[in-house]
């Protein structure tokens, strides 16, 4: 049984898609900067559930947006647009923008292996869809018209707050209000009115604006994977507005429950706080490449802690992680070379640990036990075969030249004795320094031009 954490009903309930395929969506990013490691671990997060849900046999329709637009630089709707903060910051067109930063972020996307959704959509692709949806939600009497834009009334939906928002905090005054003529303080913009100067905005049935950031998720959900979504991912942060504001237009336009299962990833800590650009401690994957680490060591260092925990970041951890990540893979590969048989009784037993781990909503630090567990058994290749299983899940990279086996130097100045004296003919004194080599784990295979180390 497949089970998932839903933030909705605060329960793992078993997951059960509508339909035989599943439709899945994944709050994508804002590509106003370079993406950190924390804003990076929420796609490792997608890739986990996609590769766990293909795992288990389901095909998968996902989509994720860009959001190239519209986003302030508060998700309450306040501040200044995020893509023209970057724009007037490095003095280049929001387009120009978002298009190098797009980029930079499939980039990292590759470097960990994420497996991206079927569809990729910038919100500036769907301002058509965007427009219509609002338009809908005006007629259907669920939003209202201002002279700064237009607004979704949260008093028109019952369900308002069903992530855990508490609406009722939200006092006048608390915070800056971007329109003083909005009904109620948490009230969410649909589409905002531009000004003149505002350099991305469009024509719409109100005049010319650009779309509030909560519309587009909605919009290109319901464009590709319909009025019925199995599984929405993002961050925590997004919960209690984002979400919460998703759920009201989205089931407000459709008359029903949109999502099913909404899943929320927490956040990842750098030395035991907060990432903060005041505290000088946001690091990108270049970061990390720059420090001697690789992406891999990253998506190995993910895996030990569960998704709904937060995990905290040091390089000391990271270390541990790259070190635990190389000695698995040489101990996969050496399983690669193994001539014994294991019983199917046995590889059968891991195989079900391994699926109820992952399995009990992605427990992945099990998981890698499993795995760990399944490493010590006598060198064979039916070991190695049910670790490439696996991999489906790990998404790692077994084939990486870069993997060597670290041989101690006592072990290496033993080889060396041996093959000077297999030279000099003194073929006792070799075996007694092969005996040694043995005694210690390795073994020495010979050639006509010299030797090689390999472990046992």
């Amino acid at each position: 049984m497949l089970r998932f954490y839903n933030s909705l009903t605060r329960k793992k309930e078993e997951f059960v898609p509508r339909d035989e395929v599943v439709k899945m969506y994944s709050c994508g990013p804002t590509v106003y900067s370079y993406p950190h490691i924390g804003n990076m671990r929420a796609y490792l997060f997608m890739d986990n559930i996609r590769r766990v849900l293909k795992y288990n046999g389901f095909k998968i329709d996902g989509v994720m947006n860009i959001t190239d637009v519209g986003h302030l630089t508060s998700d309450a709707d306040e501040g200044e647009d995020k893509m023209l903060v970057a724009s007037q910051r490095e003095n280049k067109s929001p387009w120009e923008i978002a298009k190098f930063y797009t980029q930079i972020f499939m980039d990292n996307t590759k470097k960990l292996n994420i497996d991206l959704p079927e569809h990729i959509c910038p919100a500036t692709s769907v301002i058509e869809e965007i427009i219509d949806f609002v338009s809908k939600l005006l007629e259907k009497g669920y939003a209202y018209q201002t002279s700064k834009g237009i607004y979704f009334d949260i008093s028109k939906f019952a369900g308002y707050g069903q992530l855990g928002m508490d609406v009722n905090s939200k006092k006048a005054g608390a915070r800056i209000e971007v329109d003083s003529e909005k009904r109620h303080p948490a009230d969410f913009a649909l589409w905002i009115n531009a000004p003149k100067e505002h350099i991305m905005q469009w024509n719409s049935p109100w005049g010319m604006g650009y779309p509030g950031w909560h519309i587009e998720c909605s919009a290109i959900g319901k464009k590709y994977l319909g009025e019925y979504i199995d599984i929405h991912t993002g961050g925590v942060d997004h919960k209690t507005i984002h979400h919460e504001n998703e759920i009201a237009q989205s089931d407000c336009l459709e008359g029903h429950k949109v999502v099913h299962f909404w899943m929320h990833l927490e956040f990842l800590q750098i030395d035991g706080g907060k990432m903060s650009k005041s505290l000088n401690n946001i690091f990108t994957l270049d970061d990390l490449e720059k420090n001697g680490f690789s992406p891999e060591d990253f998506r190995y260092f993910y895996f030990n802690a569960h998704y709904s925990k937060q995990q905290n970041f040091t390089y000391d951890s990271l270390m541990s992680a790259k070190n635990s990540l190389k000695n698995f893979k040489n101990s996969v590969l050496e399983h690669k070379e193994g001539n014994e048989k294991i019983d199917f009784s046995i590889l059968n037993k891991y195989e079900q640990d391994f699926l109820n781990a992952i399995n009990d909503d992605l427990n992945m630090p099990v998981a890698l036990a499993v795995c760990q567990k399944l490493l010590k058994e006598k060198k064979s290749k039916d070991v190695y075969n049910l670790i490439m299983k696996f991999n489906k899940v790990l998404g790692l990279n077994f084939e990486d030249n870069g993997v060597t086996i670290i041989i101690p130097d006592d072990v290496k100045i033993l080889a060396k004795e041996r093959w000077m004296a297999k030279q000099a003919k003194d073929y006792s004194k070799a075996d007694e320094l092969r005996n040694k080599i043995l005694a210690q784990g390795y073994n020495i295979k010979d050639s006509k031009d010299g030797y090689e180390i390999i472990k046992n």
